[in-house]
């Protein structure tokens, strides 16, 4: 009998998912309740939609129903109910958008430090000598040394920065030439860039909270592209006012998204604040097809699939 996938991704997604030599039958979902699917599907594919944050969404009586496989299309789960874990195996997209969300990271990184459209002239009056910031012989300070913080620190080494990272689980990263800190109070005081990518769980809600920030090296730059409860967003903003505190913050994710209108990150002279952006989700979703297909391969052989979320860990 053929695995039936049920797909809350695009139709050209789905047409490539059909095409695994498995020949899953792919059905769909609907929108408003994607979780129903579980009761005739083997595995559902699930994007974070505005249906799993409906704040009364109670368990679903046939949860998990025939499903035996939930695959989540974006590394983080904390979008998801508590009870989506409760199927028999859940898996993610960890590391299909880790390259690009890298690549922001050192985008924003040299943005800062040398900010080109502030030191442009138009005029022979504007030409004058303008130090401009260095990015090679400065420290990049990663919070969370999984695939995003892997690809930033082999970026950031090959641009001549010093690199230092911290890792919940104390492994070492693979990466050579990264130094490995045991608190992220010493990390915070000694990075130049501070780049947030850890997952959102109870542990790392507003981990960046008073007490850190008033850590942080001053006149850091911070960068979160993880998740926007990573940060406690009002000791942002107070820390940002400080003279000693940090010197400005790249934020693409925020909590909640989008932020109410006047919310005063989208104003603050030292907060650039773009819209969560840094996937770039769109452009390597043949990254993701490749990545679900061989996990596919790997399931219908016996074989466990890549990136099984611990449900203990949340991600």
């Amino acid at each position: 009998m053929s695995l039936i996938i049920a797909s809350q991704l695009d139709a050209d997604f789905n047409r490539g998912l059909g095409q695994h030599p498995a020949a899953p039958v792919l059905i769909d979902v609907e929108e408003e309740e994607p979780w129903n699917a579980a009761s005739e599907a083997d595995m559902l594919l699930v994007r974070p939609s505005p249906a799993w944050k409906r704040p009364s969404l109670a368990r679903p009586p046939l949860w998990p129903g025939r499903l035996k496989w939930v695959y989540s299309a974006s590394a983080g789960i904390d979008f998801y109910p508590d009870w989506l874990l409760d199927a028999p195996l859940v898996t993610c997209g960890r590391g299909v958008a880790s390259e690009e969300i890298a690549d922001y990271v050192i985008a924003a990184i040299y943005a800062h430090a040398k900010n080109l459209e502030a030191v442009t002239v138009r005029s022979r009056a504007q030409w004058i000598n303008v130090p401009l910031g260095r990015v090679s012989g400065t420290t990049i300070g990663i919070v969370g040394l999984g695939a995003i913080g892997q690809a930033v620190a082999r970026r950031g080494l090959a641009l001549g920065a010093q690199v230092v990272g911290l890792r919940r689980s104390g492994a070492r990263s693979g990466v050579s030439g990264v130094e490995h800190l045991k608190d992220i109070e010493t990390l915070v005081a000694r990075a130049d860039h501070i780049v947030i990518a850890v997952p959102a769980t109870p542990e790392t809600r507003h981990l960046f909270d008073d007490r850190l920030l008033a850590k942080v090296r001053p006149g850091a730059h911070i960068i979160n592209v993880a998740r926007g409860s990573v940060i406690d967003q009002r000791a942002l903003l107070d820390a940002l006012d400080r003279r000693d505190g940090p010197g400005f913050a790249t934020l693409d994710v925020t909590d909640p998204e989008p932020l109410p209108e006047g919310h005063a990150l989208y104003t603050h002279q030292r907060v650039r604040l773009t819209p969560h952006i840094s996937s770039n989700h769109m452009l390597v979703r043949h990254r993701l097809l490749e990545k679900v297909h061989a996990d596919l391969s790997r399931f219908v052989r016996g074989e466990q699939p890549s990136d099984v979320v611990d449900r203990a860990r949340g991600y």
